[in-house]
């Protein structure tokens, strides 16, 4: 909407005519969401010497929308009884094919609906009309890739040039050359630009248009006088205010009192950069709550509870943390830049509070039903104190309730067979136990297909045959998560909590303490493998333990 203005403004001319000539510079060079346009903030190069030579000049480099906006404005206040009128401009152009517009710095995503601050061609025109045979526009706009959706592209459009305005189009550097060159006496505009075939030119084209008399003598610029002391130390002042705020607005401020200044480079970098970040407000709103490490972690934890994944939970907000957010404020109705108000980090906690609530409710539920089968398989298996039900009952329920008791009596059974085993039995099974390979309990078991340690020796061929899984992987998970011994009596002291038995609370993770890990991951559909990890440690501590601690 800043844009509307000038087809507004334009019907209606000022009341104060400040010179007899004016000229409006313009170059765009260093885009923040576009391609750079090389050289075009040397269009203002020509403004000494225009100045030089009678004309009143506003001009302009890399300008945001609201700057373009201020300047346009003060052409406008010096271009009325202007006898001689010239623009130049140079920059990232758009056009929808019959209309034309020139791209502020802060240009993002432009459409045919979204070109808020950009300068028209046509509006231009309207103004340069008012100085026939005498009125020069100098656009200078190499090819560009940049795709802007349907109905508007990259370039330059058909111009519909006004009765005695002379357009000449080209690559930015011949333009900005060119500009250069009507500022010097005597200089033929026409036969400048029929000189370089690099250059058009439509509208209103003499044999000869000469702009500046030969016999104009050019007035050198005043030299800038040093600054002193006191000036100095005001500009110093107004440098560090503008800093202290960190605003477009501030920088401009400074700008508009020191165009020149030893700043103004910086100020203007500033600019484009505050102008083209996106969710900048945001992201200095978050960063007002100075959120601690913890704080951040606790954040990292509810986002891994609810399913975003964080990609780690160590305070620091880098693209995966940046990424859940995004994706947990599109799921929740906020606007996705990625950064969190109090308002959004107090439902996040909620939602997270609730969902560990739920998700323990289901992993009770689990326990529970398995706790059920396991005591129902016990009843048809163990109960009925044998080898046989026994072997059945590991088997199925390895980590089980009962899976001590069956362990015992199974060691107190192969005891009991030993003592009655032949003494030959007895030497041919030690020997098996010895090489403890499958081929060594195979031999056993042909040399004595009815021994005392038969079934045993089968259970142990099968097992060799079929070996439990690697857990290398799990092992380096565990390892590499730096857990200290307070930390696991935590872990071990939580798992006795919810009835895991994990033996006694010393943070040795002994056998006891793997079996509860396993009962722990198999109950919530986590991998099962009795060693600890991120996800088995958010869910073991998700109902209100604090940070385990470490990095």
């Amino acid at each position: 909407m800043r844009n509307i203005w000038i087809t507004a403004v334009l019907t209606l001319w000022g009341s104060t005519a400040i010179a007899d000539d004016a000229a409006l510079l313009l170059g765009v060079e260093r885009y923040g969401a576009l391609d750079r346009v090389t050289g075009a903030a040397g269009m203002v190069g020509a403004e000494d010497a225009l100045t030089g030579v009678g004309f009143e000049v506003q001009a302009l480099s890399n300008g945001a929308a609201t700057d373009l906006s201020q300047r346009l404005t003060a052409f406008l206040e010096d271009v009325e009884d202007a006898d001689r009128i010239v623009v130049g401009l140079a920059g990232a152009f758009a056009t929808d094919g019959r209309r034309t517009w020139l791209l502020p710095v802060d240009a993002d995503d432009p459409g045919l609906f979204n070109l808020g601050g950009a300068v028209s061609l046509d509006s231009v025109l309207r103004v340069l009309q008012a100085a026939p045979g005498q009125a020069v526009l100098v656009i200078g706009a190499d090819s560009g890739s940049a795709d802007f959706g349907p109905l508007l592209r990259a370039g330059l459009g058909a111009i519909d040039v006004p009765q005695g305005v002379t357009v000449v189009s080209g690559r930015v550097s011949d333009a900005v050359d060119l500009v250069a060159d009507i500022a010097v006496p005597g200089a033929d505009v026409i036969a400048t630009v029929k000189g370089n075939r690099r250059l058009e030119v439509t509208g209103y084209v003499p044999v000869s248009l000469v702009l500046v008399p030969a016999d104009v003598t050019p007035v050198d610029p005043p030299e800038t006088p040093a600054p002193s002391q006191a000036d100095a130390a005001a500009e110093n002042a107004l440098w560090d205010g503008a800093q202290a705020l960190d605003t477009a607005d501030a920088y401009r401020n400074y700008l508009s009192r020191y165009p020149e200044g030893q700043y103004a480079e910086q100020a203007e970098a500033l600019i484009l950069e505050i102008s083209t970040e996106p969710n900048r407000a945001d992201r200095l709103a978050e960063e007002g709550l100075n959120l601690s490490r913890d704080a951040r972690r606790d954040i990292q934890r509810d986002l891994t509870i609810l399913n975003f994944d964080p990609r780690g939970i160590d305070g620091i907000f880098g693209p995966g943390t940046r990424s859940a957010l995004t994706n947990w404020q599109q799921e929740n109705g906020f606007s996705q830049t990625s950064f969190l108000t109090t308002e959004q980090i107090t439902r996040l906690d909620a939602q997270a509070a609730r969902r560990a609530a739920e998700l323990e409710a289901e992993a009770e539920r689990a326990r529970a039903e398995k706790e059920r089968q396991d005591r129902a398989f016990w009843a048809e298996t163990g109960a009925k104190a044998d080898e046989p039900g026994y072997r059945a009952y590991l088997e199925t329920f390895p980590d089980g309730v009962f899976a001590g008791e069956a362990t015992e009596k199974l060691a107190a059974i192969e005891d009991a067979k030993r003592q009655q085993a032949a003494a030959e039995d007895k030497a041919a099974w030690d020997v098996a136990t010895e090489a403890n390979t499958a081929d060594a309990y195979q031999t056993y078991l042909t040399s004595f297909p009815q021994g005392a340690f038969g079934a045993e020796a089968s259970a142990r061929i099968a097992a060799l045959q079929d070996p439990e899984p690697s857990n290398d992987a799990a092992i380096a998970a565990e390892t590499a998560l730096g857990l200290d011994g307070i930390t696991l009596r935590l872990i071990e002291a939580r798992l006795a909590q919810i009835g895991l038995e994990p033996g006694e609370v010393d943070g040795g993770l002994d056998d006891d303490s793997r079996r509860a890990i396993r009962n722990f991951q198999g109950d919530r559909d986590l991998e099962v493998t009795g060693f600890l990890n991120e996800e088995t440690i958010v869910r073991l501590l998700a109902d209100g333990f604090q940070t385990l601690g470490g990095d």
